[in-house]
């Protein structure tokens, strides 16, 4: 499990620098759709880390507040789930 995050969170984090990157040097860009699945699929902290660092989609409404609401949404699953595996 902590193999499969750090590698989802990895994918995040690359695919918004090379998503960056390919913008700058106006080459076919990574669709906001797939950038959003790495997200969903547990890489929104990856992803949002590199939102910051390579400032990418940070003027879009969708990915400033759609990340950490992913992120969010995340965390309370883990939690919820935790809390009744525990009982």
């Amino acid at each position: 499990m902590i193999a499969y995050f750090s590698l989802i969170n990895i994918a995040g984090f690359i695919s918004m620098g090379m998503d960056k990157y390919k913008a700058r040097h106006h080459l076919y860009r990574i669709p906001e759709k797939n950038l959003f699945f790495i997200a969903i699929l547990g890489g929104s902290i990856g992803s949002y880390m590199g939102m910051h660092l390579f400032r990418h989609k940070t003027k879009h409404k969708s990915f400033v507040l759609g990340i950490p609401l992913i992120f969010v949404s995340e965390a309370s699953l883990s939690i919820f789930t935790f809390i009744n595996l525990c009982k």
